[in-house]
């Protein structure tokens, strides 16, 4: 039996800490470029959805804002919006406030969320794809999402993190045959973010998958219906603070212009946005975005005809939510979870190690440039 943190887990750990060091160096370096003070090394991290999860930590989910609450030395980027902010999963928010509660400071507490989730992301990843394609594969897959274009985020206070660590832990429990802490992760994955249902046909398709092998069928497959209930206590948070379990639809797509719509309308609003006059717009909200989209499609394709069928189940379920909407941003940000991709370039690094070698410095130099624009204030996700 594996010890709990082996030579390969160490060396995992190290380069998450190297990233994330270098991360928050950036955001030193963007705050002096600013004139900003330095006093406060977080505060170019603190930004966009930032600062809706620092204001749950703070004061939970509310139906009316009143618009002047006060929290000593902390106060709101948006006064009057937190009743809005039900769109966003409570399990980050809530781990927050508990950290909160004990040092009293929202910003720090979210990062101290992020940080301890970041730990578990890359070994548990690691471990989901050495089940199936070994150790080397799994250890450069780990290495490649370190580096990915987005991959700031999983060292900021958003949710990635959290829900990466969460939603690999839950593949990869139920792929070790371990259902009931699986169905519990999964749970909490679903209370993390709306795209932890997407478990529910993943660990179905993974039963499925063992069902193959020895024809037996085992009560513990019950444990899948925890995702259910995870994402049923975000519904019961729903009816508790408006009396409706679906508020959050009517608000994600009245404020935020968002709902489900079939991918071919995303992705003409991203065609729509290349066209734009405004070259900062095309590129980024529209060429970027679009090419994420189509690395993430045909990867989801490519992990479901030729690698595990519940990694391809994830995947494609994840891809379709985050192109079917009529409003598409933050594919790059929502790829992070797309860990074929990952698979698929430890699998190309494997058979050509210059051209893993390439792969690796150019996202390394795209994650610094998105890292960087996001430290000085320009939207990057």
């Amino acid at each position: 039996m594996r010890r709990l943190l082996d030579r390969t887990d160490r060396l995992l750990l190290a380069w998450t800490l190297l990233a994330k060091i270098g991360v928050l160096a950036i955001g030193v370096v963007a705050l002096w470029s600013l004139g900003a003070d330095l006093a406060d090394p977080l505060a170019a991290w603190d930004r966009w959805d930032g600062p809706h999860y620092t204001d749950i930590a703070v004061w939970g989910y509310m139906a009316v804002d009143p618009g002047n609450l006060t929290y000593p030395g902390y106060a709101q980027v948006y006064p009057g919006d937190l009743d809005l902010y039900i769109v966003f999963f409570p399990l980050f928010p809530w781990l927050a406030g508990l950290v909160n509660g004990l040092i009293g400071s929202p910003v720090v507490s979210a990062f101290v969320v992020a940080t301890a989730a970041s730990l578990f992301v890359a070994p548990l990843l690691y471990r989901l794809v050495e089940a199936d394609l070994g150790h080397r594969v799994a250890l450069r897959a780990a290495a490649f999402l370190l580096v990915f274009p987005t991959a700031y985020f999983l060292h900021i206070g958003y949710t990635e993190s959290l829900f990466a660590a969460l939603a690999f832990g839950s593949m990869w429990l139920a792929r070790t045959d371990r259902w009931w802490a699986a169905g519990l992760v999964g749970g909490l994955a679903a209370l993390t973010r709306a795209n932890g249902l997407v478990l529910l046909p993943t660990l179905a398709v993974e039963a499925f998958l063992q069902w193959r092998v020895d024809r037996r069928l085992r009560a513990e497959w019950l444990a899948i219906g925890g995702v259910a209930i995870g994402f049923g206590v975000y519904l019961w948070l729903n009816w508790s603070v408006y009396g409706d379990p679906l508020a959050f639809a009517a608000i994600q797509r009245d404020h935020w212009h968002k709902g489900l719509a079939p991918p071919w309308l995303g992705f003409a609003g991203m065609l729509g946005w290349t066209r734009s006059t405004n070259v900062e717009y095309a590129i980024m909200l529209g060429w970027v975005e679009l090419g994420f989209a189509v690395l993430g499609g045909l990867a989801s394709l490519a992990t479901l005809l030729w690698l595990r069928t519940s990694w391809g189940v994830w995947m494609v379920g994840n891809w379709l939510l985050i192109t079917g909407t009529g409003f598409v941003m933050s594919v790059p940000r929502y790829s992070l979870v797309l860990f074929g991709i990952f698979a698929w370039s430890a699998l190309l690094a494997e058979r050509w190690r210059w051209a893993g070698w390439l792969l690796g410095i150019a996202s390394s130099a795209a994650m610094a440039y998105f890292a960087w624009r996001f430290a000085i204030g320009i939207w990057a996700f």
